[in-house]
């Protein structure tokens, strides 16, 4: 039996079985079989903006966990330098879609999966003792579309970076955000919000469930 997690919000990650496309991820009829999630709230829950919304899509085989971004925007900035890599530190100072994974509900420690318009991202592992780098072996990719404001962005993260041993009957924490904007006020969404009074993603007590759907 999975571990007992509920009386909180619950996304479904939807197993995927079939051929990956060339770059490495779920063709697009897969994604049209998950069942979507969508915030266009602040932080705190408050100042809904449609034309900010995000909607998110999960996909999971006992390899990789998939996940779907499509991110209306009002404006867009981004920076113009990074790694080789495209990894790119302090990527939040400037738009970017992010997820937070927290596969054991027990503890505080937690990944951070951040990806921006033009296609750079950073990871990161984070516990009471700091941040590092996980060298997750992410893989990302971006489409913007200018001209319906509209940027979509596709993750593949190895299970094996997250945890020793994927279980699908284990549920798992997890909360999704975004910020966009030059300078502050900037906009800081959440799909769970934190209900901090000033902008702050990091808290693990307001994240909501990750469920592996069969």
């Amino acid at each position: 039996m999975g571990n007992r997690l509920c009386n909180q919000t619950v996304v479904l990650a939807s197993q995927f079985a079939g051929a990956l496309d060339p770059g490495g991820f779920p063709h697009e009829q897969a994604w049209g079989r998950t069942i979507a999630i969508r915030f266009d709230s602040d932080w705190q829950g408050k100042n809904a903006d449609p034309r900010r919304e995000t909607e998110v899509r999960l996909l999971w085989s006992p390899d990789s966990l998939y996940m779907r971004f499509r991110c209306r925007y009002r404006s867009l900035t981004v920076f113009d330098d990074g790694d080789a890599s495209g990894r790119r530190d302090k990527l939040w100072d400037r738009d970017v879609a992010e997820v937070f994974l927290q596969p054991d509900s027990t503890g505080r420690r937690y990944w951070e999966f951040e990806i921006a318009p033009n296609g750079m991202w950073i990871d990161l592992d984070i516990s009471p003792s700091g941040k590092r780098d996980p060298q997750s072996g992410m893989l990302s990719r971006v489409v913007l579309d200018q001209k319906e404001e509209l940027w979509t962005t596709e993750l593949a993260i190895p299970m094996s970076a997250l945890v020793h041993h994927f279980d699908p009957a284990y549920a798992w924490r997890v909360n999704f955000f975004r910020v966009e904007g030059a300078v502050e006020p900037r906009f800081y969404s959440a799909w769970r919000p934190t209900h901090t009074p000033q902008p702050n993603f990091h808290v693990p007590e307001a994240f909501g469930v990750l469920r592996f759907q069969s």
